[in-house]
């Protein structure tokens, strides 16, 4: 299991992960989050890179189905 922050407005995420057995928090984008084992991201630009201590996934162009699947497969390679 996973600690995971997902960025708002996305529940639909979050849930789908909590479903997996993750423990998930919602974030804004201009918090300072540390602390996760991974994060999922609107979209990651040249801006955001280094504004996380994880990795991050992001959403762009990715179904809630695909996201999830990306998460878990950063995860297990943990």
């Amino acid at each position: 299991m996973a600690k995971i922050a997902v960025e708002q407005p996305f529940e639909d995420v979050k849930a789908a992960l909590e479903q997996k057995g993750h423990e998930v928090q919602m974030f804004n984008t201009d918090e300072n989050v540390s602390g996760f084992d991974i994060g999922v991201v609107r979209a990651i630009n040249e801006g955001n890179n280094d504004e996380f201590d994880f990795p991050v996934v992001s959403m762009k162009g990715m179904s809630i189905g695909d996201v999830v699947d990306a998460v878990e497969t950063r995860v297990n390679q943990m």
